[in-house]
């Protein structure tokens, strides 16, 4: 789905820009990332831009300790430079050589690597229990809101969330799935049918959140059947049902391909039918499935149906089982094959990147009558669930 390889958590990335707006008496030249390597009073700095720069910490450098979260130089303690570890975050400030390669440091901020990691634990498990993600509804940037609508089908509800100053908003970019290339945005960006995931405090019946992040973006949602496969340049061409087009599917490692168990598939076709599932068809919930470990992933189907499997089929229902399904790869596609795909957007001319991408799913496009609602029942993956809760703190 989307990527988890952040190197910093997003809050940490505004407390570096303040850090530098609070240290403007110092000389202009500037790095800012991880260090590499020490030796002596030289950091070897892994820049956030893929460069390195060898910074050199004078004697009469200030070297100082800032704690994540901290907005504030005041805050910051003394530190010394033989304290400095590999994996620490700095921003220097100094003389910068004209090549951009070496930098006389008159001040060195420092964020330690374990104080980091510690905030990143704590935002991760923040956004797995304070967070919500759905369709947007509605969006009113005069008022900072936007309704998104949580889970499907009965068991879908609106949520009012309210966006502040303080609130940090990013949009994912048309082509890529990476949160590294997703950039700061505004409310106005949001439109409805986007995906949004937003962390912060929920009121008590769940219906309205002050959000601290929201995350948004625009997807496509394609079903269809396999045209084409090709191994060589990593794409398939998918003949799209709803638009009766072909569309060209680049799957990358970050893209999330799925089997759909046959007797899971007809579930949810049945309950796209608006039909209960009776006792003649697929087991009920709590049944057990003995479908084989995945592969790749890591993902795996644990020999149980999810015990919501036969409920009210909700997005966040849905999610839990699809992360249990096991994990395919490009060659096990072939001709034929019923798709639904969760995309980038795309460009003109260009393919679309896979996000999400399930197969087995014939059984639920014949049930669904118009081919693309299927797709959109199943919409909220890419930013439902674990996804972009890993991937905003990573």
């Amino acid at each position: 789905m989307i990527s988890n390889r952040r190197a910093l958590p997003i809050c940490l990335t505004l407390v570096i820009a303040y850090m530098m707006s609070m240290a403007q008496t110092a000389p202009s030249g500037r790095a800012v990332g991880s260090v590499k390597a020490i030796s002596g009073n030289i950091l070897a700095v892994n820049t956030d831009n893929g460069g390195e720069v060898k910074v050199s910490v004078a004697n009469g450098a200030r070297v100082l300790q800032l704690e994540p979260g901290q907005h504030d130089l005041k805050a910051a303690l003394p530190l010394q430079i033989q304290d400095v570890q590999v994996g620490d975050r700095v921003l220097a400030r100094g003389n910068l050589s004209s090549d951009g390669k070496n930098l006389d440091a008159a001040l060195l901020i420092v964020m330690k690597k374990a104080s980091i990691s510690e905030l990143q634990q704590k935002e991760r498990e923040d956004w797995q229990k304070n967070s919500i993600g759905g369709l947007v509804k509605e969006v009113d940037a005069a008022a900072h809101t936007i309704t998104v609508t949580v889970g499907a089908g009965a068991a879908s509800k609106s949520v009012l969330v309210r966006a502040s100053k303080d609130t940090i908003v990013r949009r994912y970019a048309p082509n890529s799935i990476k949160f590294d290339d997703a950039k700061t945005s505004t409310l106005a960006e949001i439109k409805p049918g986007d995906q949004v995931r937003a962390r912060g405090t929920k009121n008590a019946d769940g219906t309205e959140m002050d959000a601290q992040e929201i995350v948004s973006g625009s997807f496509r949602n394609i079903a269809g059947t396999v045209q084409a496969v090709s191994s060589d340049d990593k794409t398939l061409t998918v003949m799209d049902l709803a638009t009766k087009k072909s569309v060209t599917v680049r799957v990358t490692a970050d893209s999330q391909m799925h089997q759909l168990p046959a007797m899971m598939a007809e579930r949810i076709a049945t309950r796209l039918k608006g039909a209960p599932v009776n006792a003649q068809g697929p087991p009920r919930a709590g049944s057990v499935i003995t479908t084989p470990t995945a592969g790749a992933s890591g993902n795996r189907w644990n020999g149980r149906a999810a015990e919501s499997s036969e409920g009210n089929g909700n997005g966040g229902d849905l999610q839990r089982i699809l992360s249990r399904t096991p994990a395919i790869g490009l060659a096990d596609l072939k001709k034929g094959d019923a798709v639904m795909i969760v995309s980038t957007e795309g460009g003109e001319g260009n393919p679309v990147t896979a996000i999400t991408l399930l197969s087995g799913v014939e059984p639920i496009l014949t049930a669904s009558p118009e081919q693309g609602k299927a797709a959109m029942a199943l919409s909220a993956w890419s930013l439902d669930s674990g996804g972009a809760a890993e991937s905003a703190t990573q």
